[in-house]
């Protein structure tokens, strides 16, 4: 890749725990955040002094958007915390890969302690010929950029 070439964003992954997820088609909403802590201090002169630094660092939500299939591995996952509330069972540390054009990977993007918290299924319309894709919302605890 030539210096000042920007990445090409349609090469991605997504693993979830020891398997790659299948059919993807987007990936949105990946955000780090931090708490901006203000702390209010007075100088030596008197004068007011109001200084900012960073604080804890803020989980967050991503959403995955796939091709329904029969996933097996994905399917049952989402069940663990969509259907049996089992959140502790379903938390897995989320990897998400952005490569360049010769499937080197360039950028990872961590997730903590991922669950499911929102699915929304393929909007259904009779004649309708678009691929049936699911949107799955993830939220995290933590992310690490690589």
């Amino acid at each position: 890749m030539a210096e000042g070439d920007a990445l090409a964003t349609h090469i991605f992954g997504v693993q979830l725990g020891g398997f790659m997820v299948e059919s993807l088609q987007e990936v949105s909403g990946l955000t780090v955040e931090e708490d901006v802590v203000e702390v209010y201090q007075v100088t030596s002169t008197g004068r007011p002094l109001i200084r900012k630094q960073p604080g804890a660092q803020k989980g967050g939500e991503v959403t995955i958007t796939r091709g329904l299939d029969k996933s097996p591995e994905f399917s049952k996952w989402l069940k663990e915390t969509l259907e049996k509330g089992a959140v502790n069972a379903a938390r897995q540390n989320i990897t998400i890969e952005v490569k360049d054009t010769e499937g080197n990977s360039v950028r990872r993007m961590q997730l903590m302690n991922a669950w499911a918290s929102k699915w929304e299924g393929p909007s259904l319309k009779a004649g309708e010929s678009s691929a049936a894709t699911e949107k799955v919302t993830l939220t995290f605890e933590e992310i690490k950029v690589e």
